[in-house]
Formats: structure tokens, sequence, C-alpha cells
């Protein structure tokens, strides 16, 4: 508001785009806060994965803003150079922009540091789009400057490479959130996963690793190959563990699904029969896992209840 009042009585466009590119991130955290809200909730008969993506969704909003703000602030300070206009109070406007510079600094050291603690692309970007809102401010500075040194085409010049700057910020915002809403996710967590898997007792590959972002949580699929020999039980113990150890190895991952696949070769032979009261052995001849018998085995229940973060 202290921002709003001094360009009404100065005329500076580059407070001006400042001062809309301010409001502009004062609004952006209100859709973050009810997407926050929304991801705590459980999940549900219809939404069975949660309301995570309610996080991604407002990464939008954020990115629309962000393209307003350049779009106005643009506008108005090209309306200024075809249009020129005595800039006044050049000390509040310069005042204006050392306190918007020191509150945006603050505000985006906090959304940057607690959105990478969560793992939150929206808030991280929410914290980049604060700190060039600082940057731009202290532009405000040179700009006054520049007028009081008679340079009355500095305002508006001023104005453009802020929209600039917010430009160079809805580029980053959107490559980041259209990323997370694509499921992207950073290359080194897939390998990070992978050898985890992989160091699981009994795992002797790994393969079909996937996995995604939803709001600030990770979720993960793969598939292990397994000995044809093993027991069910045996073989869920396996999946198990590297389902644990995901959770244990990878960083804000909630929820894991590791799927058990036979190594394809000959029938395993000394097994022990159903019929003596033991877990029956389990042949992969055609690459499907089957009882002593020859009947084709049940779908092994391995996994982790959507939001629950604990295998069945």
């Amino acid at each position: 508001m202290l921002q709003l009042l001094v360009v009404l009585i100065s005329g500076s466009v580059a407070l001006l785009a400042d001062t809309i590119h301010n409001f502009s991130d004062a609004l952006t955290a209100i859709p973050l806060w009810i997407a926050f809200v929304l991801g705590r909730r459980a999940a549900t008969r219809r939404y069975t994965h949660g309301f995570g993506r309610a996080e991604d969704l407002a990464g939008l909003f954020v990115v629309a803003m962000i393209a307003l703000s350049a779009v106005v602030a643009g506008w108005e300070a090209i309306d200024r150079l075809l249009n020129p206009a005595p800039v006044h109070n050049l000390g509040w406007v310069a005042a204006a922009g050392l306190v918007g510079f020191l509150g945006n600094e603050a505000v985006a050291v906090f959304r940057i540091r607690e959105g990478q603690a969560i793992g939150s692309a929206a808030l991280v970007a929410d914290g980049h789009h604060a700190r060039t809102d600082g940057l731009t401010s202290l532009a405000v500075l040179v700009g006054a400057g520049g007028v009081a040194l008679g340079w009355n085409w500095a305002d508006p010049v001023i104005g453009l490479l802020i929209t600039v700057a917010i430009l160079l910020v809805l580029r980053t915002a959107t490559r980041d959130v259209f990323r997370r809403l694509l499921d992207g996710i950073e290359p080194a967590l897939v390998r990070s996963a992978e050898e985890a898997v992989a160091d699981v007792p009994g795992v002797l590959a790994v393969d079909d690793v996937r996995m995604r972002w939803v709001g600030h949580e990770v979720h993960a699929e793969a598939v292990v190959d397994l000995a044809s020999d093993l027991t069910f039980e045996a073989a869920h113990a396996i999946t198990r563990d590297a389902e644990q150890r995901l959770r244990a190895d990878i960083p804000r991952l909630t929820r894991a699904v590791v799927r058990p696949r036979p190594q394809t070769g000959d029938t395993v032979a000394g097994g022990v029969a159903a019929g003596e009261g033991k877990a029956s052995p389990m042949r992969a001849d055609d690459g499907a896992w089957r009882d002593a018998s020859g009947a084709a085995a049940p779908s092994l229940p391995t996994g982790t209840r959507p939001g629950s973060g604990q295998a069945h």
C-alpha cells in the first residue's frame, strides 16, 4: 500500500511496474495456501491418489499472475516512453524502492528455503518470483537517480527492464510447473532409486523404475527380477524390503510399489511340494511364476496403500 501511495503522488512508471509485480506476488500466496490445505486431505474413493496435485495446479495460477504482471508493466512502460510525463517526489520513490527490496528479499529467502525443504516446486517458483520483485525494487532506485540527473527517459526504460526480468522469471516458473504436471522428475532421483533397490538382498535386476512428484511428495514404482525358485512368502518379503529401502533412501518419498518378476529359465528342481504343509516353490518355464502343480500363481500383493506410506 505504501508503494501504491507513492506511485500516485510521484507518477513513476518504474515504481508502478514494481508495485504491480508485488501485488501479483502477494496474490499467488492465496492459491498456494488453498492447495496446501487440500493436499493434506485423505484419499477418497474418487480421488484414490489423494489431492497432492492441487499444489501443481496452484503453480499454474502463479504462472498466470507472473505473465499478467509482465503484460501490465510492459504496457505502462511503453506508454510512458511514447507519452513522457514528469516524475515527482524522487526521494519517496527511492525510499519505496528500498523498502520494497528489503521486504521482498526476506519473503524470497523464506519461500525458497521452505519450498526446497518440502520439495514444493510451486513454492520455490513463488520464492524466485519474490526475489525478482526485490531486484526490480532496486532498479526503481536506479531509475529515480537517473531522473534526478535529468534523464527523464530513465524511468520508463527501467520499467521495461523490470518487464524483461519478469519474463525471465516467467520462463523458469513455467518450465518447472509444467514439468511437474507432466510427471517430470530429476534423473538423479531415478538413479538413486535404482541403486537403492538393486542393493536389496535377493533382487537380481531392477527394471521399469517410474517416479513422479505429486505436490511435494514423491511416488515410485519399480519391477524387480527375483529367482524363480522363491516361495510366494520369500518374494513378498524381498519386495517389501525394497519398498522400505526406497522410503528410507529417497527424500520425500511417501508411496512405493515394487512388483516382482520371475527370472526366466529352466524349471527349478528341489522344491518343497505344497502337500507337505510348507510353501510351494515356483517355476518359470514360460516367464510366469507357477506353483509345483503347474497352476498359474496368483498375483503377489505388494505395494503401499495410496497415502498411507505403509506396505500391505
